[in-house]
């Protein structure tokens, strides 16, 4: 069902943009633009979209969503995957799928429903010849264009609990903090495992995959969390909230800490694991998981925090994800363990 689902709403987005591409005219991406040494000035250089307001993307642009989505304030995102022609993604195993050079990886940031939705910024990652770069684009107020923002920016926003804050959007070199794998920028949230079996169908009658890779909807949608295993609606949050730090050769791998779904080990993944420094940000506690006691866990504090050196994430968050804290509070509220 749920694949269904899927693949129903990815349908509906790529009617839209074959409709929005014939009212238009031609629309199509720059090749150029994507794999060119300048850094474009304007999202619309690129050609992503037949109508860049309304997210309508350009024919070759597929758009997707992930089962499990990485919490940003309650921000909507609206994803797509630009494989050019003649190219195709390889797949590999339940891991990140393999975009050849010339592909780009776009999210859109929105706040606000219906008429009153407002984009705020739409991130690329472009795999160029000498590997992937990150820009951030701002939306300007008409919200007829997006501009790119090197230096970031600071906007207020309404998240959809009616919270006011601060939106960050990262300046380039901030989008290296998660994106940053043994030194190289590299995409982290297209894997197999937190994609639509449906989808990667699609994309393999397309042309723009190899084969449907095994793993695929190996994660629970966010939204059905509660019907799944508790274990497994946390692990898989965590690998998509966390790991992207909490892992070898990233930027947070001096904790010891390895929070990606295939970690096995019960100490590497935080259970009766003591911080590498200990610090306010352990808040008097002693593990980063204790099983059975989520209050006693260092992970979870630190989760519901949003103090500066203290909350976690330490980018991409001002406000606590109250769902994320519950599935995994859940999760280390049913383990039994000993020392």
């Amino acid at each position: 069902m749920k694949q269904g689902l899927i693949f129903l709403a990815a349908s509906a987005l790529a009617f839209a943009a074959a409709v929005a591409q014939a009212a238009l005219g031609s629309a199509e991406v720059s090749d150029a633009a994507v794999l060119g040494d300048r850094l474009p000035q304007t999202l619309g250089e690129f050609g992503f979209f037949a109508d860049a307001p309304r997210q309508v993307p350009a024919p070759g642009v597929a758009p997707y969503r992930l089962n499990v989505p990485l919490y940003s304030d309650g921000a909507e995102k609206l994803r797509f995957a630009y494989v050019p022609k003649g190219k195709r993604a390889v797949a590999d195993g339940e891991g990140l799928l393999q975009f050849p050079i010339g592909s780009a990886l776009i999210k859109t940031f929105a706040f606000g429903e219906g008429s009153g939705r407002r984009l705020i910024e739409t991130r690329v990652l472009l795999h160029r010849s000498d590997g992937w770069v990150a820009l951030p684009y701002r939306w300007n107020a008409e919200q007829t264009e997006a501009r790119l923002a090197l230096a970031g920016a600071r906007l207020p926003v309404a998240t959809p609990s009616g919270e006011e804050l601060n939106y960050r959007i990262p300046n380039k070199n901030q989008c290296k903090e998660c994106h940053g794998l043994n030194g190289e920028v590299t995409p982290i949230g297209p894997k197999a495992r937190n994609l639509s079996g449906a989808w990667l169908e699609q994309m393999v009658v397309s042309g723009h995959l190899d084969a449907k890779p095994s793993g695929a909807d190996a994660f629970p949608l966010w939204e059905a969390r509660d019907q799944a295993e508790p274990a497994k609606a946390a692990r898989a949050y965590l690998d998509v909230n966390c790991a992207h730090c909490h892992q070898p050769g990233a930027t947070a791998s001096n904790s010891g800490l390895d929070l990606r779904w295939e970690q096995t080990d019960p100490h590497s993944i935080g259970i009766f694991k003591r911080p590498v420094a200990a610090g306010r940000g352990a808040g008097g506690h002693e593990f980063s998981i204790v099983p059975g006691q989520p209050d006693d866990s260092i992970l979870l504090y630190r989760m519901q925090s949003i103090e500066p050196g203290v909350a976690m994430p330490e980018l991409g968050k001002g406000t606590v994800d109250a769902d994320g804290v519950a599935a995994v509070r859940k999760w280390v509220a049913g383990m039994e363990g000993k020392r």
